[in-house]
């Protein structure tokens, strides 16, 4: 078996599914039409090694998540796909806000209107 076509990519993908049904094609596509093994590292690593640990529910690791890369700020497209994610995962509109406001308080302004336009987009796609 291929590393493309391996189970840990199958889970991986399986998973994205969760977060948002039809992602898993766009982002194979995206990484495959760069290297034949990139999805099986990248998401290997992040969903399947890291994302499906059942140590922290997956609505919490996506709450986490908007919040890490909403500080990072050098993320805009993922942090809009994890803003939706984690509104698919359960994580309500006014929790998304209260992440963006502690995001102010700790990351800055800036970081915080940049997460304020993401998550704009993403409650106009619900």
């Amino acid at each position: 078996m291929s590393a493309k076509h391996s189970n840990r990519r199958t889970q991986a993908l399986a998973l994205l599914e969760k977060l948002e049904p039809g992602a898993p094609e766009r982002v194979a596509k995206n990484l495959d039409d760069f290297h034949c093994e990139a999805a099986e590292i990248l998401l290997g690593f992040a969903f399947t090694d890291v994302v499906a640990r059942e140590g922290i529910p997956l609505k919490v690791r996506e709450m986490l998540t908007v919040a890490m890369l909403a500080a990072m700020g050098t993320g805009p497209g993922q942090l809009e796909f994890h803003m939706r994610a984690a509104l698919n995962t359960g994580a309500s509109h006014d929790e998304i806000v209260e992440i963006v406001l502690q995001v102010a308080v700790y990351a800055g302004i800036p970081a915080a209107m940049n997460a304020i336009t993401a998550a704009k987009s993403a409650f106009m796609a619900r």
